[in-house]
């Protein structure tokens, strides 16, 4: 295990990149925290002065409890290396190309590779981070547990060796929406173990999800388990193979229920060409799944699923199945043209809840998506309705447009938006701008997100890439099992930490974060679960909001 008492860090520089690199033909900025003035570019390899600039008026930045400037060059396109200079000081080098990111896209994508349990990791794919498989025992399912079930396979959720049917849903839902928008972003191969040169090697990737997920559906019911793991999480420094407690299929909830629906029905659609018995499967799947939900009433407040009193891993609760319930319609209906499935979407449509969300506690974005693309394919809808639903999609962006023009790093995030899983925020805003381009046809909301990975990858206040193994001064002591235990100095690379969270929501945090701006409430150490963790569905909304900048 590494050492856990201080945490590696080099100092951070007051003049952020992003660490990677910025596309040639897009605007480009820094940010300086501090007064400004006249800065130099300088290419790295000959050392000479590429361009130079001055720094915009400094000004107050809320969420990170500075002064900053920012440094536009946009005009410089010439690939190369290079690095800023100013008032004494120099950022991280970082690179200008034409496709900057595609690296770091196979990194995210491999990243799932690594969540992967019940299956060997072989050093030829795993390299210093392989192991045995794990966890490849029946699971007990609790409400009989005279009943013992397959439970091998899947994605571990986070930094812990639970799997969960509605965060793996939302993880697979980004993964197969960022295939269908930019397929040509996924030609080149991983490579996996699955890796076949006929089906892309991300949908090879969510298919071990998928497989797992059918395991989730209750044999006696079409119903879907809420989760399964343990009763308590292992100790941190356990390597997955050695998490030999008994596994548990958590009671079947509605909101699980509805995300496989949702999922299953998607992944029928998106698998249809390539595999067309395993598509069937899936949309079979997703209509049980909805004959369940039928039989079982919405709960629009609560109290949704509880863990059991003897069970205290992650417990993914949610007060209201509506939003989940929506997108299972949206998807169905999409996916297989019936008119039960409108009727049903219109029917959740009109119930009072937010339609642009995409978190593990609201799905409804992922319908309101669906909805709009069926009526792009030529389905039949309802005019009013994708009217609506367009214009407050568009609404929605405009109002992260707004605050992006107010962040000093210019993102969208608040100061109230630095929680537990901040950087899930950030992405998942990105990925909603990336979708209102696309439904609004300009270019403003795209370049809005390319700002969002430019603050991922460095151009914070901290001067972190938040992605481990990608940047010059990554993340590396994450809030992950495998990469406390495994002996590796390096942190299993491509994942994507949760960020700052204002709340300091676990001990180390108390301890070592006390008054900081919400922005600068991060440690890069492993004790610190509420803010250096990983988890699927963190990574997976980066997936694909940089897949939109890979050629």
């Amino acid at each position: 295990m590494k050492q856990a008492d201080h945490p590696i860090t080099t100092p951070h520089r007051n003049i952020t990149v992003n660490q990677l690199g910025y596309p040639a033909e897009t605007a480009k900025a820094f940010v300086y925290a501090g007064t400004g003035g006249g800065y130099e570019i300088v290419d790295t390899t000959s050392e000479e002065i590429a361009y130079r600039g001055r720094t915009g008026p400094a000004q107050r930045d809320e969420a990170t409890g500075t002064m900053v400037c920012r440094g536009d060059f946009g005009d410089l396109r010439t690939p190369g290396t290079y690095q800023i200079r100013l008032n004494g000081e120099s950022s991280a080098v970082f690179t200008i190309s034409s496709n900057p990111y595609a690296d770091l896209q196979q990194g995210l994508l491999k990243g799932f590779y690594y969540f992967r349990c019940g299956m060997e990791l072989e050093e030829a794919f795993a390299g210093p981070w392989k192991h045995h498989a794990c966890h490849t025992s029946e699971g007990i399912v609790y409400d009989d547990p005279s009943l013992r079930l397959d439970s091998r396979g899947g994605w571990h959720d986070a930094g812990d060796y639970g799997k969960y049917t509605g965060p793996g849903a939302k993880a697979v839902a980004d993964l197969l929406l960022a295939y269908e928008a930019n397929p040509q972003a996924f030609d080149r191969p991983i490579p996996l173990p699955d890796s076949d040169g006929q089906m892309p090697d991300v949908l090879h990737e969510c298919r071990y999800e998928l497989d797992w997920l059918f395991k989730m559906q209750d044999p006696r019911s079409g119903g879907a388990f809420h989760k399964l793991t343990t009763k308590q999480f292992p100790a941190l420094d356990m390597m997955p193979v050695d998490d030999r407690a008994d596994l548990y299929f958590l009671p079947v909830s509605a909101t699980a229920t509805a995300c496989l629906a949702g999922v299953m029905a998607m992944a029928a659609r998106i698998y249809r060409p390539f595999d067309d018995t395993f598509a069937t499967r899936c949309l079979q799947a997703a209509e049980r799944a909805w004959t369940w939900l039928e039989r079982t009433p919405p709960h629009p407040n609560g109290p949704g699923f509880k863990n059991p009193s003897d069970v205290s891993t992650g417990e993914y609760g949610d007060p209201s199945d509506l939003d989940e319930r929506y997108w299972a319609a949206a998807e169905l209906y999409r996916t297989t043209g019936e008119a039960s499935y409108h009727v049903a979407f219109r029917v959740l449509a009109a119930q009072p809840f937010p339609k642009y969300e995409l978190g593990w506690a609201n799905m409804s974005g992922y319908g309101t998506i669906a909805y709009l693309l069926s009526a792009e394919a030529g389905v039949e809808t309802d005019a009013a309705w994708v009217t609506a639903l367009r214009n407050g999609l568009i609404e929605e962006a405009d109002q992260l447009a707004r605050r992006c023009a107010e962040d000093g790093y210019l993102t969208s995030l608040r100061p109230e938006d630095y929680i537990w899983g901040s950087n899930m925020i950030l992405m998942n805003n990105a990925m909603l701008l990336l979708i209102a381009g696309h439904f609004d046809g300009g270019e403003r909301y795209r370049e809005l997100a390319l700002e969002h990975i430019h603050y991922l990858l460095g151009r914070n206040v901290l001067d972190f890439s938040y992605v481990s193994g990608f940047g010059d001064r990554p993340v590396n002591r994450l809030h992950h099992r495998p990469s406390v235990a495994d002996g590796v100095e390096a942190a299993v690379p491509g994942l994507v930490s949760g960020g700052p969270n204002r709340n300091l929501n676990d001990d180390y945090m108390l301890e070592h974060l006390q008054g900081q701006p919400p922005a600068q409430c991060f440690a890069d150490h492993e004790l610190s679960y509420a803010g250096n963790e990983v988890t699927i569905y963190w990574n997976s909304p980066a997936v694909f909001v940089v897949s939109h900048f890979v050629k």
